[in-house]
């Protein structure tokens, strides 16, 4: 998965948004403002390509002993958040999508009812 490709994913889903709230470096994509994936842009440019998704925490344990490209998301949440490193080149296009999905997923069941509704019209 390219830089590209990985935006376009993102913004494919509904109600996505993207951002740069905390600098010029690091892109955001939200669900009704709230986060779902980020990553660094100067990474990806220096070859260091990953990407901090949301992610349930017994999955995210099972995910990071079975890769060695999923480690604790850097910068947040340990619990909550894995940083996903596609520059390893060991994580298929298809489970990195996945794992995006979820993230997104994740966030979209924590909103409101009302919110959800938004999101489905």
């Amino acid at each position: 998965m390219n830089i590209e490709q990985y935006r376009d994913f993102c913004l494919a889903k509904k109600g996505v948004t993207e951002s740069f709230p905390f600098d010029q470096d690091v892109l955001v994509f939200k669900v009704l403002g709230k986060i779902f994936a980020l990553t660094s842009l100067k990474d990806w440019e220096e070859g260091i390509q990953f990407i901090n998704l949301k992610c349930d925490p017994e999955y995210a344990i099972e995910l990071r002993t079975t890769y060695e490209s999923i480690d604790p998301g850097y910068h947040m949440s340990k619990k909550h958040w894995n940083s996903v490193r596609i520059y390893k080149g060991e994580l298929p296009y298809e489970l990195i999508s996945q794992l995006i999905t979820q993230s997104y997923d994740l966030v979209v069941n924590s909103l409101t009812k009302k919110q959800r509704e938004v999101l489905s019209h």
